[in-house]
């Protein structure tokens, strides 16, 4: 049963009233939930999924977007994760075209900086290698100019290009939890985890508080999974253990790509620490990111850039390209992250480590840090530390599919061009049918200014689990983030769409309005000068 496409969260939370054991409760609805969701469910275990927001809510829906090997980890050494990235993401641009897509990168050499071309492409023969493909390239200082127009010429003796791959983050998870859901997980938004259930000191489920419906419900299981990210540390401190998470917190700016027109990510040191930072093109915008600054206070509010943070990316963008004269009145959005980093004392944040830790606390599994591009194999990890409480998982790599392939493609897409079909088949897999099954003829459309059609707004609300305005305009499409005021101009279309696929009145619309409009403002907005 599909509980999302049979009959949404009431069907949801009927199947969590009448189960009196899961085998596994799952914690958290990011990428590394659901990637655990996903591999434990396709063994038949009875698996039960929980998010205190909405699913992506957290750092998987404010990532830097970039499924990619960790170049960065080469050059310190770490060739086992370096090795292990690279091959999921040659696997996910398999597997999910469209969605996860190459992507090139380039990385321009100035007189006396660090690394040189030789070094440079020395490092990228290696991360080559782990793929089986060559994508690196040298361009010399003429066809670096002639790639980025705007690019500071001065000093410049070349650029270096390779490759990586880019994706949707939040549209990434709610794929891996669809899969999930196709073979038998329940998961449900808006339902936080409070207090720990035990019994003769093993964790043996969870109180659970419907954040909607202001209830509360007793969950047992046989193995609760922690896949909670930068709030790991609340579970296993309840349990006496000592705290280990740094949360990290890493902002961007998105400026229209007639702004600053790129085509593929540039990598650039800034020029007051040296950190290295990314400028991109996503989803017909540019994105300039990230920072990486200790953010210790995490409650259940959203992360947001500072000024201070602003100013810094800003700068960035002016070093590389001085002649575009970028200022904050070019910025439509902001959204900022935490990142679950694993603490290792360093006083440097960008020091340390990404590789994820798994932690067993008497029948509570913890798992926090890893990267995005890596969640199948963190989630095979995490089987592994569950089977000590259900001795029937494999945990081990047989190298089945994430996504079911598709068949064949929906007659109702031919209307579009080729670009688009493959994009949508990527967005939604095998959830396409319901899609095109679903849209008006007004809806293959685009948004203006975006890549994303009507379609996609109309499906969200019809099955998408959206509870709140802002599940819909910030994480199943991202047009908060592409429009400017977050979408006001399309107010009344939303509105239509909203009010024929979830029901609201009037009412209740005005309030998700203003809700939505008061998050957009506080969290993804740029912040009002003093």
């Amino acid at each position: 049963m599909d509980t999302w496409l049979d009959g949404g969260r009431n069907l949801a939370l009927a199947e969590m009233d009448k189960t009196q054991e899961w085998d596994m409760v799952v914690i958290g609805g990011g990428i590394t939930g659901a990637g655990v969701a996903r591999e434990a469910s396709r063994q038949g275990l009875r698996v039960l999924l929980i998010e205190q927001k909405d699913f992506a809510w957290g750092t998987s829906s404010r990532s830097s977007k970039m499924v990619h090997g960790g170049l960065r980890y080469l050059a310190s050494g770490n060739l086992k994760l370096t090795s292990h990235s690279v091959k999921e993401r040659e696997r996910l641009m398999n597997e999910a075209p469209g969605l996860v897509d190459l992507m090139s990168y380039i990385w321009p050499h100035y007189k006396g900086s660090f690394p040189g071309p030789k070094i440079f492409n020395g490092l990228l023969a290696v991360y080559d290698s782990f793929a089986g493909k060559r994508y690196r390239h040298f361009l010399n200082a003429s066809d670096a100019g002639f790639d980025l127009p705007y690019i500071k010429k001065e000093g410049l003796i070349g650029a270096t290009r390779f490759a990586d791959a880019v994706t949707d983050d939040s549209r990434l998870v709610i794929r891996v939890l669809r899969e999930a859901i196709r073979v038998g997980t329940v998961a449900i938004n808006y339902m936080e985890a409070g207090e720990l259930i035990r019994e003769n000191e093993k964790v043996v489920g969870v109180v659970v508080n419907d954040d909607l419906l202001g209830v509360k419900r007793e969950v047992r299981a046989k193995v609760v999974v922690s896949a909670t990210g930068a709030w790991a540390d609340k579970f296993r401190k309840n349990l006496g253990a000592q705290g280990k998470i740094r949360p990290l917190r890493g902002s961007h700016l998105v400026v229209p790509s007639w702004r600053l027109p790129i085509s593929q990510s540039i990598t650039l040191h800034h020029p007051h620490d040296n950190r290295a930072l990314f400028i991109f093109p996503w989803e017909g915008m540019t994105v300039i990111g990230t920072t990486d600054l200790d953010n210790p206070a995490l409650e259940k509010i959203e992360p947001s850039i500072s000024n201070d943070e602003v100013g810094y990316l800003l700068d960035a963008a002016a070093s590389l390209f001085p002649s575009a004269q970028l200022t904050r009145d070019d910025i439509i959005a902001t959204f900022a992250g935490v990142r679950p980093i694993v603490s290792s004392g360093s006083l440097n944040p960008s020091a340390e480590k990404r590789d994820h830790t798994i932690w067993d606390d008497h029948g509570l599994i913890t798992v926090s840090g890893g990267k995005l591009t890596t969640f199948r194999l963190i989630a095979l990890d995490v089987l592994k530390a569950a089977s000590h409480y259900l001795p029937q998982i494999d945990w081990r790599d047989h190298n089945q599919n994430i996504f079911t392939p598709m068949l064949k493609e929906p007659k109702a897409l031919e209307k579009i061009d080729k670009h688009w079909r493959r994009r949508l088949m990527g967005f939604y897999g095998v959830d396409i049918e319901t899609l095109c099954n679903d849209a008006e003829v007004e809806d293959w459309a685009l948004v203006p200014g975006t890549f994303t059609f009507w379609a996609q707004v109309r499906y969200a609300a019809n099955h998408e689990a959206v509870e709140h305005l802002d599940d819909l305009m910030l994480r199943r499409t991202r047009l908060g983030l592409f429009l400017k005021d977050g979408g006001n101009a399309y107010k009344s279309r939303i509105k239509q769409i909203c009010q024929q696929g979830m029901n609201w009145d009037d009412a209740q619309w005005d309030q998700e309005w203003n809700r939505y409009q008061d998050i957009w403002r506080q969290y993804y907005s740029i912040p009002q000068v003093a």
